[in-house]
């Protein structure tokens, strides 16, 4: 089996990260930057199907030098080879134009490994704008069914039998290969890597491909190749400080005083 693994490095989302009131962005001096969340389970899941059924795992991922940190994370973790995909030309590009990008590099990558992929796994977002989508650009782009929320994945009359997680229970679904899975997290969590696997990774080279690279056209990146676009970012509103009510000490009844106080501001906020 021929694996590629999309992963994204996205700003630490355990930190609470504060728009810059100069810029109306995102203020992310030092926050420290970590591989997503989401495509951590992705590579677990490859990973632990590569180990039960043989195969290579490619990783990739659109971003700058920074993201090679987080190519290499991965292949302490399972990954057997990385590359990353940069150029200027692709800043701006929104979840349309990222699953051509993608679309690019999957044939460019299948053309240097000499062999077509038969699973992309990705996680089902990203922490940093949780979109959701490109997965299912790529798929459209590639012409391969798509699964979101998966959860588990096995192979299965040539094909693979997914486990896809609902609001109300679960699907069981029959997907044929070549084929995108989005990865929701599923029962178990990513594993450690070992010295030895951190070692090899660290001395592991990760080539660069950019647009004249992949063959990418230049309206179908970066904003003129987007569908949307970012009009602005504002914080979420703050949560008000709620009200504690306290019955004066001397009242008969505290309980009946309490309920009558409640009463009194849910019908001043005039939600009664």
């Amino acid at each position: 089996m021929e694996i590629l693994v999309l992963i994204k490095q996205v700003p630490d989302d355990s930190v609470d990260i504060q728009l810059d009131p100069s810029t109306n962005a995102p203020k992310l001096d030092g926050v420290t930057p970590v591989t997503n969340a989401f495509d951590t389970y992705a590579l677990e899941m490859a990973t632990r199907f590569k180990e039960a059924n043989g195969g290579t795992i490619t990783l990739a991922t659109i971003g700058d030098d920074g993201a090679v940190s987080s190519i290499k994370e991965c292949l302490a973790v399972g990954g057997d080879k990385g590359f990353l995909i940069k150029d200027d030309s692709f800043a701006d590009s929104d979840p349309a134009a990222k699953g051509y990008i993608l679309s690019k590099a999957a044939a460019k990558l299948e053309e240097l490994n000499g062999a077509k992929f038969d699973i992309i796994f990705a996680g089902k977002e990203a922490t940093d704008f949780s979109k959701d989508l490109v997965p299912a650009y790529l798929a459209q782009e590639l012409g391969v069914p798509v699964v979101s929320d998966v959860i588990a994945v096995d192979p299965a009359d040539g094909g693979l039998l997914v486990k896809q997680e609902t609001d109300t229970g679960y699907n069981m679904i029959d997907v044929a290969t070549p084929c995108v899975l989005a990865i929701q997290k599923p029962d178990y969590d990513p594993r450690y890597p070992t010295i030895k696997n951190k070692m090899k990774a660290r001395k592991a080279q990760v080539p660069v491909l950019t647009a004249a690279d992949l063959g990418t056209e230049a309206d179908k990146v970066g904003a003129a190749g987007s569908l949307t676009k970012t009009i602005g970012m504002h914080a979420p509103a703050k949560k008000q400080a709620g009200v504690k009510i306290v019955p004066p000490a001397d009242v008969e009844n505290p309980i009946a005083a309490a309920t009558a106080q409640a009463v009194s501001i849910m019908a001043e906020a005039k939600v009664l």
